[in-house]
C-alpha cells in the first residue's frame, strides 16, 4: 500500500524530491498513527507512505536472514552487531531494512522516542530487493537517495530481478546530492566485499544470493 503526496515540481530528477520539513513532519504524525498488522512493515521514504508484507516471497527472507547471520559471524566478538525488523530514523523518514547494522550496545542510539535506530549510528544498511515494480523502484532508487541523503556510509543491495542476480554495494555518500559517489556491481556467483567500516572485508557470495538466477 502507498500512499503518495506530491514534493514540488523543481525537484531534480536524479537527487529526487526536495525536503519539504513541513510535509515531512505531516507524514510523521501519519506514520505515527497507523497501527500495521504484525507481519508488514510501514516506512516513510521521499514523501511516500510505504506498507509491505514481511519475508515474502521465501526467497526473500531466506536471502536476508543467511545475511544477517553471515554478519553476525563476521562481528562476532566486535561492538557492532546486525539487526532486522528495526527501523532507521533520519530527520523526519523512517526506513525498515532488511539488514542494518548499528551498536551492540544500543544506549543513546535510538531515535524520537525510541521509535528506531538514529541514522547516525548505522555504517551500513542492506535491501534483498523483492518483486513488483514498486518494490523494485524503492530499493533500488528512492531508498538508494535517501540513504545516501542520511549519510549512511555503504548501501548493499542483493538484487535477484538485476540480470540474472546482481549485488550492489555503494559506498561514499554525497548527502547534498542524494547519491553515492561509488559503487561495485557483481553478479551472483562472484563474492562482492564490503570495503569500509565495520563490516570491512564481508563478502556477500554465493552462500548467501545462491547461485546466479536461470534465465
Amino acid at each position: 500500500m502507498i500512499a503518495h503526496i506530491p514534493r514540488p515540481a523543481h525537484a531534480s530528477p536524479t537527487a529526487g524530491p526536495e525536503p519539504d520539513p513541513e510535509l515531512d513532519k505531516a507524514l510523521w504524525r501519519a506514520w505515527q498513527a497507523i497501527d500495521p498488522p504484525e507481519t508488514f512493515r510501514v516506512e516513510i521514504v521521499e514523501g511516500l507512505i510505504e506498507m509491505w508484507r514481511v519475508g515474502q516471497p521465501f526467497t526473500h527472507a531466506l536471502t536476508a536472514n543467511r545475511l544477517r547471520a553471515r554478519l553476525a559471524d563476521h562481528l562476532a566478538g566486535g561492538p557492532f552487531a546486525p539487526y532486522m525488523a528495526m527501523y532507521v530514523v533520519g530527520g523526519y523518514q523512517a526506513w525498515a531494512p532488511d539488514v542494518l547494522l548499528a551498536p551492540d550496545d544500543l544506549t543513546g542510539h535510538a531515535a524520537r522516542g525510541e521509535l528506531g535506530i538514529k541514522a547516525s549510528s548505522v555504517p551500513l544498511v542492506a535491501e534483498v530487493v523483492a518483486p513488483g515494480p514498486q518494490d523494485v523502484a524503492r530499493d533500488r532508487v528512492r531508498k538508494r537517495r535517501a540513504y545516501a541523503r542520511a549519510g549512511i556510509p555503504v548501501y548493499v543491495i542483493v538484487d535477484d530481478y538485476d540480470g540474472h542476480g546482481t549485488v550492489s554495494v555503494l559506498t561514499r555518500p554525497v548527502p547534498g546530492e542524494a547519491r553515492y559517489a561509488s559503487e561495485v556491481r557483481a553478479p551472483y556467483g562472484t563474492g562482492v566485499a564490503v570495503p569500509e567500516g565495520p563490516a570491512r572485508g564481508f563478502v556477500i557470495g554465493e552462500d548467501i544470493t545462491g547461485p546466479p538466477m536461470v534465465p
